[in-house]
């Protein structure tokens, strides 16, 4: 853009004092006599040719001359692509009825006659001016007077198009406050106008209800339909969350699918659940994509002013925290912001930065807990079994610590280090001549899906000199379900070389045992809430002996897990259990405990009973 520099104009003066200088003083070109006319007359017409071929290359300079009546005398190819008139059109005609707009009128008028008159000079400044078709042209102007304080003063205006700068900064301005897609307000935006809605509502006393609106599964979606369908239910949901909204509303989208919407002027308790399922409703119809129906979920976390939060950032913050919490609860769940909620985070947050420290420290180590044959009493196998046990304090739950690696990269370095030790204790207890058919780990979904960890494990495995039968796998059944077709592939070879690979936690995901026919897996593992109920409960009971008749239909080795008395352990053995696993044998032991055990130093306490 240009700025207040006057040096054109200055030289636009020049060269315009120059062409009238040619003239004979009182004459017009021609008015001299004989040979001095003419050189006159060529001179002229040279200067004046040279001057026009200079302003006819300046595209986006638009150049014209105005007589003392204002009257057009001079107009460049430039002033007919900025203003619609032809030179011809615009000859002779007055500078405010071809391109000032009415409001502008009698103020150019009197700048021109102070000019002439008191020489006051107009200023060089960004106006918008008319085009022929109506609409008016953003255009830098200077303004250069001639012969003044003359007879016959010219004015001559030098515009310069600022459509193109006007629309970048319009572009620019939308760019930093909205959102590309959905044209709704960006998060920035939206911090900005809820801090002024929450400072309304101190002065009304009034509340305001913040919704965080997260898509469940999204990533899935994308991958599922692509990018494109993905975009468009984006810009379908924020048209459903914008239909409805009142004026007073606020919606953003904050990232990829997630959207809050904020609602002030609350001065009834009773509104809030009516807003949150107003929320809820949002997402019940289905969305219809290239005449494919899609139905969505959403989680949803609520904060409400005053007591979640003085600020829009704490709003959002606190409302962010709730619905990663609902997230967790599963799909389509709504979570209000509590005080709880923010001390369990920060907890989480500590315990996290912990975690770190004790994986540098050396303070994981792995327990393992045997298998035992149903038949022979035999510990066959073992699995092992991450703890973590600090320098300082008492030991923290795998329920605990495990799930907050999941949510990080963590989850590789320790899962690295699972497999690592596993495979050197393993061979270890090889060499030593130990008894023991294999040791089990565990496989976490978000494990599996990094790239190459199937080729890591086998060469960790045979790194250490192992081979498929001492090392295998277990894995839970949603993991499975929500395998790739990568994933299950690489499962497949591992099945074929010979690798256990069992269904943890059996009857506790979203699975069927029809999906047994599909997945490369050799054992099953009946979760340890059906051993428990089962002696009590004949609906449990009927879904373990149906798991192990199917399981030893599809030739797999059946496993119950959580076997704690007697009676449980005789209820497994009449069904036919292969392997039992559980508190009644033994629990989950360090590395030397085994190594005793192994060696027949240690017997479990139910040991002498399987015979019996």
């Amino acid at each position: 853009m240009i700025g207040r520099d006057f040096r054109f104009t200055r030289w636009l003066r020049q060269q315009l004092t120059q062409l009238l200088d040619r003239l004979p003083e009182g004459s017009e070109p021609g008015s001299a006599k004989g040979g001095e006319a003419e050189l006159v007359r060529r001179q002229y017409l040279e200067s004046e040719q040279r001057f026009r071929a200079l302003l006819e290359s300046l595209p986006k300079v638009a150049v014209q001359g105005y007589d003392h009546n204002r009257r057009v005398i001079y107009w460049n190819d430039a002033s007919t692509r900025l203003y619609g008139y032809s030179a011809d059109e615009a000859q002779g005609h007055l500078l405010e009825d071809l391109i000032i707009p009415a409001p502008m009128r009698e103020g150019v008028i009197q700048a021109h006659r102070d000019w002439m008159v008191q020489g006051k000079e107009i200023p060089a400044e960004e106006i918008e001016l008319r085009h022929s078709s109506g609409e008016l042209v953003p255009v830098f102007s200077h303004h250069v007077m001639l012969n003044e304080h003359t007879a016959d003063p010219l004015m001559f205006c030098v515009d310069v198009d600022l459509s193109d700068q006007k629309r970048a900064h319009r572009e620019l301005d939308f760019a930093t406050r909205f959102d590309r897609l959905t044209h709704l307000l960006n998060r920035h935006s939206f911090e900005e106008q809820l801090d002024l809605a929450l400072a309304q509502c101190r002065c009304q006393a009034g509340s305001l209800v913040l919704v965080y609106l997260d898509v469940d599964h999204f990533v899935e979606i994308n991958d599922a339909l692509g990018y494109e369908q993905g975009d468009q239910l984006l810009v379908e949901l924020a048209r459903r969350l914008n239909r409805d909204r009142r004026a007073t509303d606020i919606l953003s989208r904050v990232s990829g699918d997630e959207f809050v919407i904020a609602f002030p002027g609350i001065h009834d308790s009773d509104d809030i659940p009516r807003l949150v399922r107003k929320m809820e409703e949002v997402m019940r119809a289905p969305f219809l994509l290239e005449e494919r129906r899609c139905k969505l979920s959403a989680c949803l976390g609520v904060a409400i002013f005053p007591g979640n939060g003085e600020t829009a950032g704490e709003l959002i913050r606190n409302a962010d925290v709730a619905k990663n919490r609902a997230k967790l609860a599963g799909q389509g769940q709504v979570i209000y912001f509590n005080q709880e909620l923010h001390d369990e985070l920060l907890h989480q947050h500590r315990l996290s930065d912990r975690l770190e420290r004790a994986v540098e420290a050396g303070e994981l180590v792995l327990h393992y807990q045997p298998q035992v044959s149903a038949i022979s009493g035999r510990v066959e196998n073992l699995e092992a079994l991450l703890r973590w046990i600090p320098a300082e304090g008492p030991p923290v739950s795998p329920a605990e610590f495990i799930p907050l690696a999941e949510r990080s990269e963590l989850i590789h370095r320790i899962g690295d280090w699972v497999l690592e030790e596993s495979c050197r204790q393993r061979a270890e207890w090889r060499a030593a001549g130990l008894a023991l058919e294999r040791i089990d780990i565990n496989f976490s979904g978000r494990q599996i899906k990094r790239p190459g960890i199937f080729e890591h494990f086998e060469a960790c495995v045979e790194r250490h000199g192992l081979g498929p039968r001492d090392i295998g796998i277990e894995l839970t059944e949603n993991v499975l379900i929500e395998a790739d077709d990568d994933i299950l592939a690489g499962l497949r070879r591992l099945h074929h070389r010979g690798f256990r690979i069992a269904i943890d936690d059996f009857g506790t995901g979203y699975s069927s045992l029809s999906y047994l026919k599909h997945f490369p897996v050799t054992a099953l593992k009946i979760d340890r809430t059906f051993v428990r109920d089962a002696p009590n409960q004949p609906e449990d009971r009927a879904i373990m002996e149906a798991t192990v008749f199917i399981g030893h239909r599809l030739g797999l080795e059946v496993v119950a897990e959580g076997v704690e008395n007697r009676e449980q352990l005789e209820l497994v053995r009449e069904m036919r259990c292969d392997l039992i696993q559980g508190f009644y044998f033994f629990r989950p032991m360090a590395a030397p405990n085994i190594e005793r055990l192994l060696a027949g130093m240690v017997a479990g306490s139910g040991s002498s009973e399987l015979s019996s």
